[in-house]
């Protein structure tokens, strides 16, 4: 039994869908890949992939869609976590049969360093930030090339805290499973048949060495989307929610905190208003 299984078993939350819904969810998403394809005249897609489970899940949504000749997959590791993200990655596309290229990174950041003031390089978060809009940056070289479109892989769960990059992992055409929590994710990929180990792979953003997103969001996936679901995006106050999930209440402050910290990456830039 996985812990979104055992949260719904013992709080009657209701996180994962049933066997029916996940069905219709797959469905729904197959469709809209391939209706965003459609609508703009593409050729197919391109996404980048991590070997971590949410591009993973939507690299085999996208073939279902589009078919494997239509699907261009750009791995992109960096020195954060080269070997891990690369052997991963290749898994994922080869089981696949999808076209994908190896792009290092490393000289591209390197030459922002380079260029850049001296204390903007030390600066860890800064240079983070400078990987994954590289990568954005080579997902969008190749599709402008290719008459194709750019899948994100985001998912609810970041988009609701703002767990990714401005104008990085989050500079797409679309998000196929950015409606769904990070577990429901993992139970459609399920589905879909990935492999177990790509499901329960540690998460990370590969920003720095050593990162993972649950340290340092500062909680695990599975209390954020409870939280989520019920306090934030549902009806049950701070002490309902604490006593429902026996969470402590600075878990539900800190994603509150960052729901509301993050509201700027969910919103067009800001503009003064007209006179």
């Amino acid at each position: 039994m996985t812990d979104a299984e055992l949260l719904q078993k013992e709080t009657g939350v209701e996180l994962l869908f049933s066997d029916d819904e996940l069905e219709a969810r797959r469905d729904h998403i197959v469709e809209f890949i391939a209706d965003i394809v459609d609508d703009a005249g593409a050729e197919g897609a391109v996404i980048g992939l991590s070997g971590g489970i949410d591009s993973t899940t939507t690299a085999y949504l996208a073939v279902e869609a589009l078919g494997a000749d239509a699907v261009h997959g750009l791995l992109m590791p960096s020195s954060v976590n080269p070997d891990a993200d690369e052997t991963d990655a290749e898994r994922v596309a080869e089981a696949l049969d999808i076209e994908y290229d190896t792009v290092d990174i490393n000289p591209i950041v390197d030459a922002f360093v380079d260029a850049a003031p001296d204390h903007a390089a030390e600066d860890r978060m800064a240079l983070g930030n400078v990987r994954v809009r590289t990568r954005a940056v080579l997902n969008y070289f190749v599709a402008n090339a290719e008459n194709r479109v750019v899948l994100g892989t985001g998912n609810r769960s970041e988009a609701a805290t703002g767990y990714y990059t401005k104008y990085g992992d989050q500079a797409v055409d679309c998000n196929p499973v950015g409606n769904l929590y990070k577990c429901q994710v993992r139970q459609l990929a399920r589905e879909l048949g990935v492999p177990e180990d790509l499901v329960t792979r540690t998460p990370t953003a590969a920003m720095w060495e050593g990162q993972t997103d649950e340290e340092e969001m500062g909680l695990d996936y599975d209390d954020l989307d409870a939280i989520l679901a019920l306090h934030v995006h549902g009806p049950l106050s701070k002490h309902a929610t604490v006593e429902t999930l026996d969470v402590p209440e600075e878990a539900v402050d800190r994603v509150v905190e960052l729901h509301e910290t993050s509201a700027h990456k969910r919103s067009m830039p800001p503009a003064p208003e007209s006179l």
